[in-house]
């Protein structure tokens, strides 16, 4: 059994963002972190691989940098990585995206009894459809916004969050979850033995050579090119003004608000 983790290397939204004349995002020159809703993903198929001794393997799409993330996740507990890395998938949308994924987990192969994990989505883009697509891509059933999971055999039960609820699956392996990080929030860290052990686990690079033979590799469906949606502007928001606080006692506060709001001709 051996369980795929996707993750994402995004900006780190605290710092400033920088944009590209093309509109798009320029990670080269930003602060990154893993994608908080991947390693909710990660947690689950880390406590899965407790439970089954199952092989863990964290899979991503991005520049060459995206290996020391793949490093952490290895120094985590993860089996193996793989990066998927080539000048071809640039400028890819979610449609592009999930296409070369579900292409690259097809070459290293899926079999009966095993997973793939994805978060439920990103923070840079919120989209939560590459998971959902990569499943689709590979005709194999998914289950979003998971927070618990048990298998037994080739069958999953896994409790889906609803705004009011829960749905209480069972769905058939191979098959794609999503998970939501409010119950998967990440127990582990990376140990001693983990960060020094992580550079003697395999990480596979797969670039457009590697994939180009894979069916759902396609020139016109990759890339910027390959991309049915693209990016009309992306800009950072402006700073909120200072806010002001009125003190003393309620009465005088209230006065001083009323006042100020009368200034501004608010009331």
């Amino acid at each position: 059994m051996r369980i795929y983790v996707c993750v994402k290397q995004v900006p780190d939204t605290s710092g400033k963002v920088a944009i590209n004349p093309d509109g798009t995002l320029n990670r080269a020159s930003m602060a990154t972190i893993t994608n908080p809703d991947d390693m909710g993903a990660m947690e689950q198929a880390l406590r899965l691989k407790d439970i089954t001794g199952c092989r863990v393997t964290a899979i991503t799409m991005g520049p060459p940098q995206a290996e020391k993330m793949l490093r952490e996740l290895l120094a985590m507990g993860a089996d193996d990585a793989v990066l998927i890395s080539s000048r071809e998938f640039s400028g890819s949308d979610t449609f592009a995206t999930s296409q070369i994924i579900a292409a690259a987990i097809s070459h290293l192969g899926i079999s009966k009894e095993d997973i793939i994990f994805c978060g439920r989505q990103a923070i840079d883009g919120d989209t939560a459809q590459v998971g959902p697509q990569i499943a689709e891509k590979l005709n194999i059933p998914q289950v979003t916004y998971v927070s618990e999971i048990s298998k037994k055999d080739n069958e999953l039960v896994v409790k889906r969050m609803l705004e009011d609820g829960y749905m209480i699956i069972q769905v058939q392996t191979p098959c794609l979850i999503t998970c939501i990080k409010e119950k998967n929030s990440p127990t582990r860290y990376m140990t001693i033995d983990g960060i020094m052990n992580c550079y003697k686990k395999p990480l596979t690079i797969l670039d457009f050579q590697a994939l180009k033979d894979e069916p759902l590799i396609e020139v016109d469906t990759i890339g910027l090119k390959g991309s049915p949606t693209n990016i009309f502007k992306s800009f950072t928001p402006p700073q909120k003004g200072v806010g002001m606080m009125f003190e003393g006692a309620s009465r005088e506060a209230i006065a001083d608000l009323v006042a100020r709001l009368q200034e501004k001709h608010v009331i």
